[in-house]
């Protein structure tokens, strides 16, 4: 195999070059990306505290919400600080090995966010079509079963990659990645030689997570809605669809961005390269931004509690 000039082999250094043809307003752009994060840092912290002191929200749609609200906080902590330090202080170099892990992890957590969402849609499946063997069917042991599978399932799918990219593509033409954080195809377009295998792994464990995810939680709410609209009571069918309008939500924005970042970096070659890094980043930081204040807003018992605390404290203030 003839090797083209100027190539590098296995770099120990990458640079990451943020967003490309916006290099002069990143900073700017840092702002709203800064704001989000904190957001979602203390707004997912709050959920994580209540949950876990309010013993009333111990049961599986509230764990499953901490378990969500967890994923959230370390999936955007794997990509803000980096993406900050290149906007803000000129900081874009970045290890070979802790751009690995850094690919390793956003998309290990992106998959364990995708199981929790599964999961979350099979419990109100249970809740509303069949809720009288809700609690046997969700026992504490069953949720333990469920955040292992999820959490291996995300970290296992995700390793071959790490593997393909370590042991096959040894040259690359440049070290410089046209990205704000360590995405996988992003690493993959830097190396001389055959990637098919690592295009053909990227694409399948996208849609035997994403899609698999996907189909189950789609059957799982046609049968709701149909439980739901042959319930005799009105009263009873606006309370059944009104707990999942969050879930629905949560699960849209999530799906949508998703699916807009993946079909724009594989097949929208023609689509300026900013417009890809910027849904990219929005798919990494709006769901954990949103998620918190969706459930506090249409979540009951979890606004009635945030409502209790404020008021709590406005009282002991005077």
């Amino acid at each position: 195999m003839l090797i083209p000039n100027g190539s590098v082999f296995m770099p120990p250094v990458l640079t990451l070059t943020g967003i490309p043809g916006l290099e002069s307003v990143q900073h700017w752009i840092g702002i709203p990306f800064c704001v989000m994060y904190f957001i979602a840092v203390i707004g997912n912290s709050l959920i994580l505290g209540l949950i876990k002191y309010e013993h009333s929200l111990h049961k599986p749609m509230y764990i499953f919400l901490a378990m969500l609200g967890a994923t959230d906080i370390a999936l955007s902590t794997c990509i803000l600080p980096k993406m900050l330090g290149i906007f803000w202080f000129h900081l874009p170099e970045i290890s070979f090995a802790a751009c690995l892990f850094q690919m390793w992890l956003i998309h290990s957590f992106q998959a364990v966010e995708s199981g929790i969402l599964l999961a979350m849609a099979l419990d109100r499946y249970v809740a509303i079509c069949d809720p009288l063997r809700h609690t046997t069917i969700f026992s504490q042991q069953l949720l333990i079963h469920i955040a292992v599978a999820v959490t291996l399932r995300g970290a296992i799918l995700e390793v071959p990659c790490l593997v393909f990219i370590k042991c096959r593509l040894k040259l690359y033409r440049t070290t410089v990645i046209s990205h704000t954080y360590c995405e996988h195809m992003a690493i993959v377009k830097l190396a001389v030689g055959d990637i098919r295998i690592n295009k053909i792994y990227g694409l399948f464990v996208a849609f035997s997570i994403l899609g698999f995810d996907i189909i189950f939680i789609t059957l799982s709410y046609i049968q709701i809605f149909i439980t739901v609209f042959q319930l005799p009571q009105k009263e009873a069918r606006f309370k059944a669809f009104n707990t999942c309008i969050a879930h629905i939500c949560v699960f849209l924005q999530f799906y949508l961005l998703a699916f807009f970042s993946f079909f724009t970096h594989r097949f929208g070659a023609h689509i300026p390269p900013y417009v890809h890094i910027l849904l990219s980043n929005f798919y990494l930081l709006v769901p954990p931004f949103l998620n918190p204040i969706v459930y506090g807003v249409k979540t009951k018992e979890i606004r009635d509690h945030v409502l209790k605390i404020l008021f709590s404290k406005t009282i002991l203030n005077h």
